[in-house]
C-alpha cells in the first residue's frame, strides 16, 4: 500500500494520538500569545510544532531547555551586532553571517537537542538583525518578544506532552534496548556458526547498531523523568559499551573457527555450538530472565573446561566463548535495568561520538554562503518579505546539514512547502477572513495542521508533511493584527519558495564530502584512535574508542551498501578496527602494571604498527611491522617473572592474530577492488 494511503486511510492509534497532541499544544500556544498580544504569535505555533516532533515527555522537557538556551544565547549575540553595528547594515550582517557559520558548525558536531539548541542560537540572532534593521531603538523589545513567543511554545508542548496519552523515554529506551539485544544475539548466532552469508551477518550488525546508537544518544533525556532517570542512562551506557565488545569478540573468534575449527576437539565444537543455539533462543525469548537463566548455566558449561587440558588453539576458543558469555549476561542485566534501574546498579562513564570538523566546517560554509546570498538580495532590493526568505534558507541550510542525503531531503520539504501555498490561500485567507474570534480560528486552522501532522507520524513522509504544516504557519502567520491581502500572501509565498531554492542550490553547489573522502577520513580517524590508545589513562581510551566506533561502523554500513555485492569490504574493515582497538585495550589491561622500559618501548612501537597496518590493510597493502614489533614484544616479556608461561603464550598467540587478521584484511581490500563492476543498465 502507498505510505500516503496507509498514514491517510488507515492511520493507527499512535500516529491520531501524536496529531491531536500536536494539534493542541499548538492551539493551546497560539491562544496564550494571542491573550498576551504577541507581536508574532505564530512563532509560538512553530515552537510547539518542532518540540512534537518526538513526543516523549523527557524528550520534550530537554528539547525545550535547548530551545530556549538557544534562544537566550541569540537574543545575547543578536544585540551585541546591533549594539555594534545598529547604523552600519553591511558589517552587521557580515558579523551575523560568521554567527551562523559558527552556530551551523556547533550543531554539526554536537547530537540530538543540543544540536537544535545550535540552530536556534543563530536563527534568533538572524531574526533579531533583521527585524531590528528597520528600528534599531527596540532591539530589547524584538528579543524579549522572540523569547517570550518560544516559551510559550515550549511550555505548551510540555504540559499536553505529560497530561495527554504521555509518551515515557523508558519505554522508548526499553524497545531499542530488546531491539539491540534481539539483533546482537543473531549476529552472535550467525558468527558461531560460521555463516557464509555476508548480507545476513551486515544486516543484523546494522539491525543492532542503529538502535544503539539512538539507545545511547536519547538516553539523556531519561534524566528528565525522575530520579531512576540517572540508572537509566548509566544502563544505557553499559549496554553500548559491552554490545560493541561482543561484536568485536564475535569478529575475532569467527576468524579462528572458519581458518581452524576442524582442529577443535568434539567437546569444543560441541560448546560452540550450545552457545550458538543458546544466544538464538535468547535472542527469540520475550522472558529475559529465563534467557540469563539458559546463559548462565552455558557459561558453568564453559567454565568447567579445565584450561590445562586444552590446547593453545582450544584455550583461545574457549576463553573467547567465556567472554561473549560475559558479555551477553551484562547486556541483559543492562536491558533489565534500563526497565527497572533501582534492581541493580550499573556503572559506566558516557561514551564519546564520532566528529568529523572537516564537514562541519564545509556545512558552515554552506550555511553562511545561503544565508549571504540572501542578505545582498534583501540589501539591494529592500523587499519586505526578504526576512521569511533568510528564515527559511538558514533554518534549511542547518537543519538538512546533518541528513545522509540533504538534497533529497530539502527537495522533500520545498514539495511540502509548494503543497501548503494552495491550503494556506483557502483556509488562511479565504475562510480566515470572513471569521472572528480565536474559536473561529482555530476550527479554520485545525484541518491543515491536524493533516500534516497526522503524515509526520509516518517517518517516510515526514519530509512533506511537516514543511506544509510549517507552510501553512508561515504562510497564513496567525495574530490579532493579520493581512488578509493576496499580495501579501504571495509576497510571502514567493519569498518562502525563493529562501528553499537558495538552500537546495547551495547542497547541490557544495554537497559535502563525496563518499570516497567520507570513507578515507573514517578510517584515517579509526587509525588515529589506534595510534592514541596507549596516550590516554585506559578508561578515557576504552571510551572514547568504543564510543566512536559505533559510529563508523554505521558510516561504514552505509557506504558498503552502495556498492555491488562482490566490492563489498569496509564493514568488514570497520569490525576489524574494532577488533585490534579491543585487543589493544586487552594488551594495556595485561601489560599496563608490569615494569620496565623496555617492555613499554616495545608495546608503544607495537601499537604504532596495529595502526599503521590497519590504514595499510584498507588500501589492500600488508604492512610487515605488526609481525616484527610483535616478536619485539614478546621477547621483552621474557623478563616479567610475574608473568605466567601460560599466559605469555596466549599473548603471543594474541599478536598473531592480529597480524593475521590485518592480512586478510588486505587481502579482502584488494579482492574488492580487482573485482569488476556491474554493467550498466
Amino acid at each position: 500500500m502507498s505510505p500516503w494511503f496507509e498514514a491517510y486511510l488507515t492511520p493507527s492509534s499512535r500516529a491520531v494520538q501524536f496529531a491531536v497532541k500536536a494539534s493542541l499544544a499548538m492551539l493551546l500556544a497560539l491562544y496564550a500569545a494571542l491573550w498576551c498580544d504577541l507581536e508574532r504569535p505564530y512563532w509560538a505555533l512553530i515552537s510547539a510544532a518542532f518540540l512534537q516532533i518526538r513526543p516523549m515527555s523527557g524528550m520534550v522537557i530537554e528539547k525545550g531547555l535547548s530551545q530556549l538556551t538557544g534562544t537566550l544565547v541569540g537574543c545575547g549575540a543578536g544585540i551585541a551586532i546591533m549594539a555594534l553595528f545598529a547604523q552600519a547594515p553591511v558589517p552587521a550582517l557580515t558579523t551575523l553571517t560568521l554567527w551562523l557559520m559558527l552556530c551551523t558548525y556547533g550543531s554539526s558536531l554536537m547530537r540530538n537537542n543540543a544540536s537544535y539548541g545550535c540552530i536556534m542560537g543563530g536563527v534568533t540572532a538572524m531574526l533579531i538583525v533583521v527585524i531590528g534593521a528597520g528600528r534599531p531603538e527596540g532591539i530589547f523589545a524584538i528579543a524579549v518578544a522572540r523569547l517570550s513567543e518560544l516559551a510559550l511554545g515550549a511550555v505548551a508542548a510540555t504540559l499536553v506532552s505529560a497530561l495527554l496519552w504521555p509518551v515515557r523515554v523508558r519505554d522508548h529506551l526499553a524497545d531499542q534496548a530488546d531491539r539491540v539485544l534481539l539483533e546482537a544475539f543473531r549476529h552472535a548466532r550467525l558468527r558461531l556458526t560460521d555463516s557464509d552469508d555476508p548480507a545476513a551477518l551486515q544486516a543484523t550488525l546494522t539491525g543492532s547498531l542503529g538502535p544503539l546508537t539512538q539507545l545511547e544518544s536519547d538516553s539523556q533525556a531519561a534524566r528528565y523523568e525522575g530520579p531512576e532517570g540517572g540508572g537509566r542512562i548509566r544502563a544505557s551506557h553499559v549496554l553500548t559499551r559491552r554490545t560493541l565488545r561482543l561484536m568485536a569478540t564475535l569478529h575475532a573468534l569467527q576468524q579462528l573457527l572458519h581458518h581452524h575449527g576442524r582442529r577443535l576437539a568434539p567437546a569444543t565444537r560441541r560448546l560452540v555450538e550450545a552457545l550458538a543455539e543458546g544466544l538464538g533462543a535468547a535472542a527469540e525469548d520475550e522472558d529475559h530472565d529465563r534467557a540469563r537463566r539458559r546463559l548462565q548455566a552455558l557459561r558453568h558449561q564453559a567454565m568447567d573446561c579445565p584450561d590445562e587440558a586444552l590446547s593453545p588453539l582450544e584455550l583461545r576458543v574457549v576463553l573467547g566463548l567465556r567472554e561473549i558469555l560475559g558479555h551477553a549476561l551484562v547486556m541483559l542485566d543492562a536491558r533489565a535495568a534500563i526497565g527497572r534501574p533501582g534492581g541493580m546498579r550499573l556503572r559506566e562513564a558516557p561514551l564519546a561520538w564520532h566528529r568529523d570538523h572537516l564537514d562541519a566546517g564545509l556545512n558552515a560554509l554552506r550555511a553562511g554562503g545561503v544565508f549571504a546570498t540572501l542578505a545582498a538580495f534583501w540589501l539591494a532590493t529592500g523587499w519586505t518579505n526578504g526576512q521569511v526568505a533568510m528564515l527559511m534558507g538558514t533554518l534549511g541550510s542547518a537543519f538538512f546539514a546533518s541528513r545522509d542525503d540533504p538534497v533529497t531531503v530539502s527537495l522533500m520539504f520545498a514539495k511540502g512547502m509548494l503543497a501548503a501555498i494552495p491550503s494556506a490561500l483557502l483556509f488562511g485567507h479565504v475562510l480566515l477572513a470572513q471569521a472572528s474570534g480565536f474559536p473561529l480560528l482555530a476550527l479554520l486552522m485545525l484541518p491543515p495542521l491536524f493533516l500534516g501532522l497526522l503524515g509526520s507520524a509516518s517517518p517516510r513522509l515526514t519530509g512533506y508533511c511537516l514543511a506544509f504544516t510549517i507552510g501553512n504557519i508561515l504562510l497564513t502567520m496567525p495574530g490579532n493584527g493579520m493581512d488578509f491581502s493576496f499580495d501579501a500572501f504571495l509576497n510571502r509565498a514567493i519569498a518562502v519558495m525563493i529562501g528553499l531554492g537558495t538552500v537546495v542550490t547551495g547542497f547541490r553547489l557544495l554537497p559535502g564530502l563525496g563518499p570516497a573522502l567520507h570513507r578515507r577520513r573514517l578510517v584515517g580517524a579509526i587509525a588515529r584512535d589506534l595510534r592514541a590508545l596507549p596516550e590516554r589513562r585506559l578508561a578515557e581510551a576504552e571510551t572514547r574508542f568504543i564510543g566512536h566506533m559505533a559510529d563508523r561502523l554505521l558510516h561504514l554500513a552505509r557506504h558498503d551498501d552502495l556498492l555491488p555485492e562482490e566490492r563489498r569490504h569496509l564493514f568488514a574493515l570497520g569490525l576489524t578496527g574494532l577488533d585490534v582497538g579491543y585487543a589493544c585495550l586487552q594488551l594495556r589491561r595485561r601489560l599496563d602494571d608490569l615494569p620496565g622500559a623496555a617492555l613499554g618501548e616495545a608495546r608503544r612501537a607495537f601499537f604504532a604498527a596495529l595502526a599503521r597496518a590497519f590504514a595499510d590493510s584498507a588500501r589492500g597493502e600488508t604492512n610487515e611491522a605488526v609481525r616484527r614489533t610483535g616478536r619485539t614484544l614478546i621477547a621483552a616479556l621474557d623478563d616479567q617473572a610475574a608473568l605466567a608461561e601460560r599466559r605469555r603464550a596466549m599473548l603471543a598467540g594474541l599478536v598473531e592474530r592480529l597480524d593475521l587478521a590485518l592480512r586478510r584484511q588486505a587481502r579482502r581490500a584488494r579482492e574488492s577492488r580487482a573485482a569488476p563492476l556491474p554493467a550498466a543498465a
